[in-house]
């Protein structure tokens, strides 16, 4: 699943979680995988800043 894709299905739990009103059993299990979604995203943006930061750094070592 590409990191759109995560943000997509992560705005797609919150809309559910919101307006559906999902019973309890339910609910966790939509917020549980949110959390992983959650931490799926945050995982990939750290290793795209340090991808841009060492790019950056090779060029001002040129």
């Amino acid at each position: 699943m590409t990191f759109e894709q995560k943000l997509e299905k992560l705005g797609d739990i919150v809309a559910r979680l919101e307006n559906e009103k999902p019973e309890l059993g339910d609910a966790l299990d939509l917020y549980k995988e949110g959390i992983a979604l959650c931490a799926d995203c945050k995982k990939e943006l750290e290793q795209a800043r340090l991808t841009v930061k060492n790019m950056d750094g090779e060029k001002t070592d040129e």
